[in-house]
């Protein structure tokens, strides 16, 4: 496949710490001549983020919710703006290397894949250890997705996704998740049109809750009825 553009969706929520560390470090990424598209959606901060966003080049494209809609709902703002011939996902957290955007270009470039997930659960990177419960967590959400897609995936939860641009752009209007449903809704779908997906093992630099990590135990609960929401009572979309 040959890559002009990868598209770098940012949701951000109260992300004035980082946001534009996080940005740095976006655009600091050398992709070898791929061009990155930088789209940033702010999920209505009220914590100064929104006008930092305001002041920025306008090679970054833009753009606000006037209230706040949950993560899942930006993504799918962002993933309606972008243009790129692939897309990719990035908090702005700092939880996440934008260097390994590298490693998951190969799978694109060598095997034609259609989506590559970043597994915080193989590779060699540097990977926090924090909280045993939400890795117990993950696995367990990972684990209950693949028994209904048919995948062997390791890390169902991560971030890290990176599409083909025409086949998430199709997909992004079915999006109905809102908070943190993205995830289990999107594989769900991806597994529905038997696309050809990898997975490789990305760094994590995990945040607690002090430090300002959004997710909490209820997500986790709500994820369960998601999966299988998704799975069994979801509409099938269009074979890719």
């Amino acid at each position: 496949m040959k890559i002009k553009r990868l598209s770098v969706v940012i949701p951000a929520y109260n992300e004035i710490k980082t946001i534009r560390r996080i940005l740095e470090e976006v655009d600091g990424v050398n992709l070898r001549g791929v061009e990155k598209e930088v789209v940033i959606i702010d999920d209505g901060s009220s914590d100064g983020t929104r006008e930092v966003l305001r002041k920025l080049p306008k090679k970054y494209v833009v753009e606000f919710h006037k209230e706040n809609r949950g993560k899942s709902a930006a993504v799918k703002t962002g993933l309606l703006k972008t243009t790129g011939d692939l897309v990719i996902v990035q908090d702005a957290d700092l939880e996440y290397d934008p260097n390994d955007y590298l490693k998951m270009l190969k799978p694109f470039e060598r095997a034609e894949a259609d989506v590559v997930y970043g597994s915080r659960f193989k590779g060699e990177g540097p990977h926090r250890m924090i909280y045993f419960s939400n890795m117990i967590a993950n696995k367990f959400l990972t684990f209950l997705s693949n028994l209904f897609t048919g995948y062997n995936l390791s890390d169902m939860e991560t971030c890290y996704k990176m599409f083909r641009g025409d086949l998430i752009r199709e997909i992004a209007p079915t999006l109905t998740a809102t908070r943190f449903g993205f995830e289990p809704e999107v594989t769900a779908k991806l597994s529905k049109r038997k696309v050809k997906l990898y997975e490789v093992g990305i760094s994590y630099y995990g945040r607690t809750i002090e430090e300002g990590k959004h997710i909490r135990f209820r997500d986790g609960l709500k994820a369960i009825w998601e999966i299988i929401k998704y799975n069994k009572f979801s509409k099938t979309t269009k074979k890719t």
